[in-house]
């Protein structure tokens, strides 16, 4: 048997757990574009990783305190302009129609009296990791899912007559333990335990003893996994329920792989067990500002952003080989590029590199309003792997950037920056 445990409004929730004064009221919290990372005055700044995975990115963080006005309120030539978006809601909130990506100021017109509080991402993490390491002492099987959801493999471990009374009982301990609400969804499949949370929201415990008749009336749409591109190409056939996809196995099983694995995932038959916390493939930054014309300010962003991603390729001792770059400008318009190099990273080598990216896609009569940067093809630091051309000149570059690591664990990030960021 599988669990799926689900922290209810979990960002909301974790709030509340330290500050009781936002029980039971409309409350949410939001968040708008990290831009803070582009402040020339910003000091101390690190790095929390030790709860990210394939699922899970890494957060930077400082100590400054954030109140709604110094965070979500803007005031131009004496307008007060309130900016973000919703990324929780609570319960009591949703009641009023807030959304989650509602932007705020919409939010508060539906409830004037909803409290927004801003987000605060290291206690997000840190409760997370505690938790995911107290359900892992209770149960030996457990895959962290996202950074609030949770799969369980009971198989060996407890009774199938004892699996509700089990769930209950963790559901009990986590909200005495943590002060945090959770839903469980309990099933012989994986994938239909996590449909099952849905119908156990909110702070509930659902068992799906028979999959056959708890599918037959469920909305495609209503399934993890079946987005938009599945419910275009279901809904040309009349399929509009997951008992009606079961009865379609023929049809699904003509597309192939992706059709095939949605079909037994849809209707319980995967045999799909626990996963292990997969390791991150790649590591990325996104921001998303108001528009910027100048060729400077836009390479300056990308060198600072860079420097985000050197930090946590060093602090995760890995060897990316391919390095993209994306740049948004206005209207829709938008152009990439991958490159990829058989060297050792350093810091010298990917702004170098990016330099010359940004160099070949700019539109210099554009105004960019997003940069997105990533790594990834990770290999390890063997030297025979590598190129053989450059080997000496990456060692020390290498070494360099070991140095200056070094450093900014102890000072913050900010403590070191070169001089295409400033």
């Amino acid at each position: 048997m599988f669990l799926h445990i689900d922290i209810d409004s979990f960002f909301a929730s974790a709030e509340r757990s330290v500050d009781p004064t936002l029980k039971h009221i409309p409350m949410a919290v939001g968040s708008r574009s990290n831009l803070e990372i582009f402040n020339k005055k910003r000091t101390n700044i690190r790095l929390m990783n030790e709860n990210s995975g394939a699922f899970v990115t890494p957060v930077f963080y400082s100590d400054k305190k954030k109140s709604f006005e110094s965070y979500f309120v803007d005031t131009i030539e004496g307008h007060r302009k309130i900016r973000g978006i919703i990324t929780t809601a609570s319960y009591e909130a949703r009641k009023y129609g807030v959304k989650t990506a509602m932007p705020i100021a919409q939010a508060l017109q539906l409830c004037p009296h909803m409290v927004v509080v801003p987000s605060h991402y290291t206690l997000y993490h840190k409760l997370s990791h505690q938790i995911h390491v107290f359900v892992q002492s209770k149960i030996p099987k457990v895959e962290q899912y996202s950074i609030d959801e949770f799969f369980g493999d009971l198989s060996g471990w407890i009774e199938e007559d004892d699996v509700y009374d089990f769930a209950k009982s963790l559901q009990n301990e986590l909200l005495e333990k943590f002060d945090i609400p959770v839903s469980i969804g309990i099933s012989h499949s994986k994938w239909i335990a996590k449909l099952a949370t849905e119908s156990a929201k909110p702070l509930g415990v659902f068992e799906v003893k028979d999959i056959d008749s708890y599918i037959e009336d469920i909305p495609i749409k209503a399934f993890p996994g079946i987005g938009k591109g599945f419910q275009e190409r279901l809904g040309k056939y009349y399929i509009s329920t997951l008992g009606e996809l079961k009865r379609h196995k023929s049809l699904l099983y003509t597309w192939k792989k992706p059709g095939i694995q949605l079909y037994h995932r849809a209707t319980g038959t995967d045999n799909e067990g626990i996963q292990s916390r997969g390791e991150r493939k790649s590591i990325g930054i996104s921001r998303t500002f108001d528009a910027i014309e100048q060729s400077s300010e836009i390479k300056r962003r990308i060198m600072i952003m860079a420097r985000h991603i050197v930090y946590m390729v060093m602090a995760i001792e890995v060897n990316p080989t391919t390095y993209y770059l994306k740049i948004n400008y206005e209207y829709g318009v938008k152009v990439k590029k991958t490159e990829t190099v058989h060297r050792l990273f350093s810091e010298t080598l990917f702004k170098k590199i990016l330099f010359d990216m940004y160099d070949e896609i700019v539109h210099p009569e554009k105004s960019a309003v997003k940069i997105s940067l990533s790594v990834s093809n990770f290999t390890q630091q063997q030297i025979k792997t590598l190129s053989l051309l450059d080997i000496e000149e990456d060692m020390n570059h290498k070494d360099l950037s070991k140095e200056i690591q070094k450093l900014r664990d102890r000072f913050g990030l900010d403590i070191i920056k070169t001089g295409s960021e400033l």
